[in-house]
């Protein structure tokens, strides 16, 4: 999903859909890979006020990450963004 469209920036609301991870395996993750350099994330520009809904925080791949995550598919020999447990 990130490795798809790797400018794209994704809410964890998104990313939890897609791996189907509940959110409390989830953001430590994220938390984990954006102390790493694999992920930038920030606060979407709305205001809540007139959305009428919390912002939400936005996740992408760095060009770190993006080099990591290839390399790291391709040493399990797997096609990239696709993990046998996230169907």
């Amino acid at each position: 999903m990130l490795l798809e469209k790797p400018h794209k920036r994704l809410s964890g609301a998104d990313i939890a859909r897609a791996t189907r991870m509940l959110s409390g395996t989830l953001y430590p993750i994220l938390l984990r890979l954006e102390k790493a350099g694999w992920l930038e994330s920030e606060w979407e520009d709305l205001d809540p006020s007139e959305a009428g809904r919390p912002r939400k925080r936005l996740y992408r791949l760095t060009g770190t990450g993006y080099k990591k995550t290839s390399k790291a598919f391709a040493d399990l020999a797997m096609p990239e963004g696709r993990l046998s447990w996230a169907r």
